[in-house]
């Protein structure tokens, strides 16, 4: 996120109507929008690589996955959000094609400017979301991935780092955390990444 596009009080539907217009994206917080910043290809190429295979995994199934262009909406914290993937399983979710409100997974892959705010306030606006089950931060510079999970009403994180298996209860996927790094146009430092052993 980055500097408010204008400071009005907009109210949801106005914030909707107005974005239609508008050749950028925009998140709503409470009456403000805010122009979306761009990403660097490995944000991109890690995003891509999650959405591919949690695609593959959910095939078959009721849950959808969408990228970045597809809004979540917080009605309880008055927000509208572009997560980076999120996944639904929700019958309710089919009717709107622009936005979701029951995502079970949310992930966000981190960028220097939006990971305090990432972590912070618009996790809090996801927590607001009964039927989100995981959270998920991905660093970019790194192998390193953040799992907050809801359980009986508190939240709690796993660290995976190099050699770990990435595991989203949500929607039932194990895999080794490598394989959101894969084939980068620029690979990471030789020193973070580290392959998994296998027997």
């Amino acid at each position: 996120m980055s500097q408010p596009a204008h400071r009005l009080a907009f109210t949801y539907n106005d914030y909707l109507e107005w974005e239609e217009r508008q050749p950028e994206r925009h998140e709503y917080v409470r009456g403000e929008v805010f122009a979306m910043a761009g990403t660097s290809d490995r944000h991109n190429e890690i995003s891509m690589n999650l959405t591919a295979l949690l695609r593959q995994h959910l095939r078959g199934t009721p849950c959808r996955v969408f990228m970045a262009d597809v809004k979540v909406r917080v009605d309880a914290a008055d927000c509208g959000f572009y997560p980076d993937i999120q996944v639904t399983c929700a019958e309710s979710d089919r009717a709107d094609r622009l936005v979701k409100r029951s995502p079970v997974l949310v992930v966000e892959v981190l960028s220097d400017s939006t990971a305090a705010y990432d972590l912070g306030d618009k996790f809090a606006a996801y927590q607001q979301l009964d039927s989100l089950r995981e959270y998920v931060l991905v660093d970019q510079e790194r192998i390193r991935v953040q799992i907050y999970r809801r359980r009986d009403g508190q939240w709690w994180v796993d660290n995976i780092g190099p050699g770990g298996r990435l595991r989203l209860d949500s929607v039932d996927l194990d895999c080794p955390v490598e394989t959101l790094y894969e084939d980068l146009s620029e690979p990471l430092a030789a020193e973070s990444w580290k392959p998994e052993r296998r027997p």
